[in-house]
């Protein structure tokens, strides 16, 4: 049985949703971004709206930005919005962040989940820390491997993160895995992306299309909300890419998706609510 927190996830349990708290100021999507009573009003608006966890990012890692602040900046805006989140619910609290100290402080002020989108292997330390506080783990696919086929890239370098989430002693009943959409570039502004020689566009694509042959035993969690995929098919900027997203959420949870982050909770809910049911339909026959 694999749980986030407190929350069981994958196998018969309806797909969960993952409510993205941003507060990071240099964000792609500038209209995400909260900050004080604003993070609690959200959070309030995600539980009425049916989300299982939140999800606080204080730096952007988006590739084709140059986003990169100090860990004293992240550590000060992270904790700032788990205190809020904290004010007004008991919503299980992930922290998206790939370095050490940031993962400690947010995990000894009541964070659950830590989602590193760097699979652990950002930060030497990470491994230590992990292993000490034994958090829930999302590990994205992230690494130096260029193997050219998209399916096995990730898969490699999502075995490598779990055999590090094994050394720390965390047990598989505690991960769930992300195969990093919009983070696989040729080039990038900061050191928060896989490089490959092939096409970014063509790899998310193939990744979503191919979800239920990545998931190496356990659940896997989808983010694609608003990302640049989106924006080369329908030509749009962040603001206008919400139907955008939710259609390729819903092909997410009918592709075996687990778990879907996201910016739309509301919208998200009830689109993968039906795309649930009818893929279930869909593997029964009927």
């Amino acid at each position: 049985m694999n749980k986030l927190g407190p929350i069981k996830v994958g196998g018969q349990n309806p797909v969960r949703i993952m409510g993205i708290i941003n507060v990071s100021p240099e964000s792609f999507y500038k209209k995400s971004v909260k900050n004080g009573n604003q993070i609690s009003n959200q959070v309030l608006r995600m539980e009425q709206d049916g989300v299982d966890f939140v999800d606080i990012g204080g730096m952007s890692t988006a590739p084709y930005l140059s986003t990169l602040i100090s860990e004293k900046e992240e550590t000060r805006r992270v904790l700032a919005a788990i205190k809020q989140v904290q004010k007004v619910s008991n919503l299980p609290i992930s922290v998206d962040t790939c370095r050490s100290s940031v993962a400690k402080e947010s995990l000894e002020h009541g964070a659950d989940i830590i989602n590193d989108i760097s699979g652990l292997k950002y930060d030497k330390d990470m491994g230590s820390v992990v292993e000490k506080y034994r958090p829930s783990l999302v590990l994205c696919a992230y690494g130096k491997s260029s193997l050219r086929n998209a399916i096995l890239q990730t898969k490699y370098l999502l075995k490598q993160s779990l055999d590090i989430a094994k050394n720390s002693h965390i047990s598989k009943n505690n991960i769930v895995l992300d195969p990093a959409i919009g983070f696989f570039r040729k080039t990038g502004k900061n050191p928060f992306f896989t490089k490959i020689q092939t096409d970014w566009f063509k790899r998310d694509l193939t990744i979503l299309q191919n979800l239920s042959s990545l998931k190496l035993g356990l659940p896997t969690l989808i983010s694609v909300s608003n990302k640049s995929f989106i924006g080369k098919i329908l030509d749009k900027d962040p603001p206008d890419r919400i139907y955008g997203s939710i259609a390729a959420e819903t092909i997410a949870v009918i592709n075996g998706a687990n778990v879907i982050r996201t910016h739309n909770v509301k919208e998200t809910k009830d689109a993968i609510s039906v795309a649930q049911k009818l893929s279930k339909q869909i593997r029964k026959g009927l």
